[in-house]
């Protein structure tokens, strides 16, 4: 996100619970629950990519997984959790948190109307408000969903969405069928670019999840799964999102490494523009395991692989083509997260998990044609 003039600040999430080495400080004032030990530090870098300073922009979350950048330059953070023991206060919700504007981070509260469940990432209709988000989970596996907006919040902008009730808007669930009105109930199946779903959308029961989890509270009939729903960004008009891989082991219908989707909320349809078949011999030599994701600003997309073997930034190109941009050779094998760009374009931010590097690449980079 722009930080004034030359520079940019990163929101990192930092993915942990509680038991862990190094928890987020619990800064008094900036702290949900001091039981947990998540939450995101707030990176403010030059024009060169240098760390002018770091703080604590939220404590006590659990698992600060993935989220989504707003249209008023805003993240929000999401919680990959569900448990509601072993804390003070319940877990599984989106956070905001303003890159900015410290005071605005004070005292946070959950956004309870985009529903209680293990979050992975999200989008925002930049022209309707809509928000869709991934939910990584299983057993079943988890759901693509959309929450509307009230219409009297709209148009959203910095501060309205902490100020909603908890039951605000309408949280839905995919259904997505072939073109001839065939349900899908597992994304897994598809295997060829272009193929294309209709995206229908089933209400929400009980979004806090206080009895029973979001994704359990309907029938494989009713809805669309998929296994390991990761990565979701805005670009194109619509929304790209990643499914990191399935296997007959974890209740898939079909086996792959690795899938791309676009949803196009006008079509109100789902394409499948990137497949990565299930190759299990050859772990380094080809794509698997995507998870974090953004659009290029050069064309195509960059996408973090959190695989076995050796993990890359893979980039694809507008038209479907693959290929490695970065490995990481630290001795860990840590997945890389986070990729972004500068907004001079003329930086790629990304991130190496665990121990927890932050990388400023910077070109020249050259539009794919």
């Amino acid at each position: 996100m722009r930080h004034g003039g030359n520079g940019s600040v990163l929101i990192v999430n930092h993915e942990v619970g509680g038991s862990e080495a190094y928890p987020v400080p619990r800064v008094d004032g900036f702290t949900y629950d001091p039981a947990a030990g998540g939450g995101t530090t707030n990176l403010e870098v030059d024009k060169d990519g240098e760390r002018v300073r770091q703080y604590v922009s939220l404590g006590g979350t659990h698992n600060n997984c993935a989220g989504g950048k707003s249209p008023w330059q805003t993240w929000l953070t999401c919680e990959e959790a569900e448990s509601l023991s072993g804390q003070t206060k319940p877990h599984g919700y989106v956070f905001e948190v303003d890159p900015y504007d410290q005071e605005s981070n004070r005292d946070p509260e959950p956004i309870k109307a985009l529903g209680r469940y293990a979050h992975e990432a999200l989008v925002i209709d930049p022209d309707a408000g809509t928000i869709y988000l991934t939910e990584d989970a299983g057993n079943p596996n988890g759901l693509l969903y959309r929450w509307t907006p009230p219409a009297d919040v709209l148009p959203l902008g910095k501060g309205v969405l902490r100020t909603l009730a908890d039951d605000a808007g309408t949280l839905e669930a995919l259904r997505a069928s072939t073109l001839a009105g065939a349900h899908v109930p597992d994304l897994s199946v598809a295997s060829t670019p272009g193929t294309t779903y209709r995206a229908e959308w089933v209400g929400m029961p009980d979004r806090d999840a206080k009895l029973v989890s979001t994704r359990k509270q309907f029938t494989s009939a009713q809805v669309t799964r998929s296994r390991k729903l990761e990565g979701m960004w805005w670009g194109d008009g619509g929304a790209y999102f990643v499914c990191s891989f399935a296997r007959f082991s974890d209740g898939s219908a079909a086996q792959h490494d690795g899938q791309v989707w676009f949803l196009d909320p006008l079509a109100e349809t789902l394409e499948l523009k990137l497949h990565f078949a299930y190759t299990p011999l050859d772990q380094d030599g080809d794509p698997d395991g995507p998870d974090n994701i953004t659009v290029s600003a050069y064309g195509g997309l960059i996408i973090a692989e959190d695989g076995d073997g050796k993990q890359h930034l893979v980039g694809s190109t507008e038209t479907g083509e693959t290929f490695f941009f970065a490995r990481n050779d630290d001795p860990g094998d840590s997945e890389f997260a986070g990729p972004n760009f500068s907004h001079d374009k003329k930086t790629l931010f990304a991130n190496i998990q665990s121990p927890g590097y932050v990388f400023a690449i910077q070109g020249p980079f050259a539009r794919q044609r």
